[in-house]
């Protein structure tokens, strides 16, 4: 089964003739940044099985995430939760309608989305032991040893402790 894709001005052009536009991120990432009228509505909630309740009158839903490939490799259950509508995935994602210089609703006062975050405390952190590494002491080598072996472990696990801690973090609470 295969989606298929619509760019930026023609899903503008589909919602401005009813299509329903939904943000398949994570809420965080929503919250942030996110195409005008459109619905989150996470993608592991749909995985999971919670139905999106479409109007019958809604012909087109347009699905996107960030960059398209969240999109892409679950697009056979995009369309079946669009159904009876059919389905389209926005090529390249936010990414491609924000080159398309269309608009967006942005909230600068709305924390980074929670990877984001990781990826700037995990390398701030690496680049904090290698310049203590090579101005102090050695053994400050092993921070960057430390963090990189917690993110593969991450990788390989899906369990990512520094994201749970930074979770917690009183600029993210909604």
């Amino acid at each position: 089964m295969n989606t298929q894709k619509t760019t930026p001005a023609q899903a503008q052009d589909l919602q401005q003739a009813g299509a329903l536009i939904i943000d398949i991120r994570q809420p965080d990432e929503f919250r942030r940044e996110h195409l005008p009228g459109a619905i989150s509505f996470p993608l592991a909630d749909l995985l999971a099985g919670k139905n999106l309740n479409i109007d019958a009158s809604v012909q087109h839903v347009i699905f996107h995430c960030q960059s398209g490939m969240r999109t892409e490799q679950n697009s056979e259950a995009l369309t079946r939760a669009a159904e009876p509508a059919s389905a389209l995935i926005l090529e390249g994602g936010l990414n491609n309608w924000k080159r398309a210089q269309l608009p967006t609703v942005q909230d600068k006062r709305q924390p980074r989305p929670l990877m984001q975050q990781v990826q700037i405390v995990a390398g701030s952190l690496i680049l904090l032991g290698q310049i203590l590494g090579f101005t102090l002491h050695p053994g400050f080598f092993l921070l960057a040893t430390f963090v990189g072996a917690g993110l593969l472990f991450a990788g390989l696990s899906g369990w990512c402790g520094m994201a749970l801690l930074l979770a917690k973090m009183p600029w993210n609470k909604p």
